[in-house]
């Protein structure tokens, strides 16, 4: 099962969490995740996991050409 865990911080920040993330709903939580930046605004920081699948991550973004850094 697919989950992004929201948490809004006290300084307001909004930290998002996911594991890994199916290729089928892969697209649609980039997209989401893009819509909370836009409409929240402010810096966008993207951070891999201690422990997280860097190669099937790296895998997925590679065949979508994504860019973004982690």
């Amino acid at each position: 099962m697919d989950k992004i865990t929201i948490e809004i911080l006290e300084d307001g920040t909004i930290k998002t969490t996911t594991d890994a993330v199916s290729s089928a709903n892969h697209q649609n939580a980039e997209q989401f995740l893009r819509e909370i930046a836009s409409l929240a605004g402010g810096v966008v920081k993207r951070t891999l996991r201690v422990g997280a699948s860097l190669h099937s991550h790296l895998a997925a973004h590679a065949k979508d050409g994504h860019t973004h850094s982690h």
